[in-house]
């Protein structure tokens, strides 16, 4: 197996209709990428298996959808409008590209050599305006994390559900910042998405390291459950000097990128930072009165942070494989490297494709499409009939479908049909009465 590199995996995901540049007719726009139909899926499933593992399962954790536009008090409560939420910046004087200082190994420009100018503090908050004049008092900001929009609902949510602690709350939604240097395909953009859940508990140390602990191993457990190679991952703690403002405690989900470990999740102890400068700077009483202990206090939080796009590409390149032709036994695939992209079955864009054994059978198609339209109620599918039936297997094995149905000649007849599995490529005889009972037992 070749290496897989950054450059192969950005190819392979624009060819394959996963994602491509932003704007592109226009030239492009600098870290902005859309994503494609199957990207789109792809993306969604993530999300819909985070909200099961973190909402539909639990008891104790609900779901929120806040606004991106807030008021600009929030931030300058949390400390977003401040020097702790800047990255330190320098520019070459010859040819006025910009750096994060913190980035470059030497004290000179990485693209000309020329000399650096002092460095300065850059804020990452992206600045817009409301209404028609624009002007200081219309000045807004687009948010730079989603768990403001949470804080800002804790009362609501906790009184309109009935919440006892300890409780989560938990959201999905955009979120900017005006990176400096944005790098790596998907990994660091200044629009992304962020999968978060703030966990409200009592200020006891011990309640804390619990509750910690756990959502670090329920955390880990899901990227690991969803497929990935246990050797790919490992925590990474934060020395105290690493520490956020806002944090007691850090552990980063890294996870073995091409180009080195990176970040994919955090795990924070964010104390009661947050609640108490919101009920300090609004006027709030943002305090918890427990009933078991009779006590009152401004719970603690305990976070777990992920990007929607940064675990897709660490699934798309974990489920990456290229191996030598043959797989599908035409000549042309035996001299080809074939991909396959062994995506679990959760997080496939389409579950299950639909190819009739030729497409010049009447007979065949017809009872292809039949079949097609009687699982497309109940999965993602697709239907294929284009080019030699290798060559579709192929295509599906590429964009990483888990169940291949053929309608052979023998399904006229029977009344059944061929399911290939993606991994295993075993295959098996069904009644296409007992069809959808059996594809809910395989991706269900």
């Amino acid at each position: 197996m070749s290496m897989i590199t950054l450059e192969k995996i950005v190819s392979f995901a624009k060819r394959r209709g996963f994602i491509g540049p932003s704007s592109e007719m226009y030239g492009g726009f600098e870290s902005s990428y859309d994503y494609g139909f199957l990207g789109a899926e792809l993306k969604n499933n993530i999300k819909k298996s985070w909200w099961k593992s973190m909402v539909q399962i639990r008891e104790n954790i609900v779901g929120l959808d806040s606004a991106i536009l807030m008021s600009p008090k929030i931030w300058q409560a949390s400390g977003h409008l401040t020097a702790g939420f800047a990255d330190p910046l320098v520019e070459c004087k010859k040819c006025h590209h910009r750096f994060r200082k913190d980035h470059l190994k030497e004290n000179k420009c990485p693209d000309c050599g020329g000399e650096l100018t002092p460095e300065k503090k850059f804020n990452l908050m992206l600045k817009t305006f409301l209404g028609p004049v624009e002007d200081e008092a219309a000045i807004t900001y687009l948010r730079a994390e989603t768990c403001q929009g949470i804080y800002m609902n804790y009362e609501f949510m906790k009184d309109t559900m009935r919440l006892k602690i300890p409780f989560g709350i938990a959201q999905i939604g955009k979120a900017f910042r005006n990176e400096i240097t944005p790098r790596y395909f998907i990994f660091k953009t200044r629009e992304f998405e962020q999968m978060e859940m703030q966990y409200f508990v009592s200020p006891d140390d011990k309640e804390k390291d619990k509750w910690f602990e756990f959502w670090k191993k329920e955390r880990m457990n899901w990227y690991l459950n969803l497929g990935i190679k246990k050797e790919n991952l490992r925590f990474k703690e934060h020395e105290k000097d690493e520490l956020a403002h806002y944090a007691k405690k850090a552990v980063d989900i890294e996870y073995k990128f091409p180009w080195g470990w990176g970040e994919i999740e955090g795990i924070h102890d964010r104390g009661d930072w947050d609640l108490f400068n919101h009920a300090k700077h609004s006027g709030r009483d943002l305090s918890y009165f427990d009933e078991a202990i009779k006590k009152k206090f401004i719970p603690h939080i305990i976070e777990t942070s992920g990007g929607v796009e940064r675990a897709l590409l660490a699934f798309l390149i974990d489920a990456y494989q290229e191996v030598k032709g043959g797989r599908t036994k035409t000549t042309e695939s035996v001299k080809e490297m074939e991909v396959v992209l062994k995506l679990h079955k959760d997080l496939a864009p389409i579950k299950v494709a639909v190819l009739p054994l030729v497409k010049n059978k009447k007979e065949l198609v017809k009872k292809a499409r039949q079949v097609y339209d009687l699982i497309k109620p109940h999965f993602m599918s697709q239907y294929d009939e284009a080019g030699a039936i290798g060559r579709r297997y192929r295509r599906q094995d590429e964009i990483g479908t888990p169940l291949t149905i053929t309608i052979d000649f023998d399904s006229i007849k029977q009344d059944d049909l061929t399911i290939r599995d993606r991994d295993s490529m075993r295959q098996e005889r069904v009644k296409i009465e007992k069809l959808v009972d059996y594809l809910c037992s395989l991706l269900k």
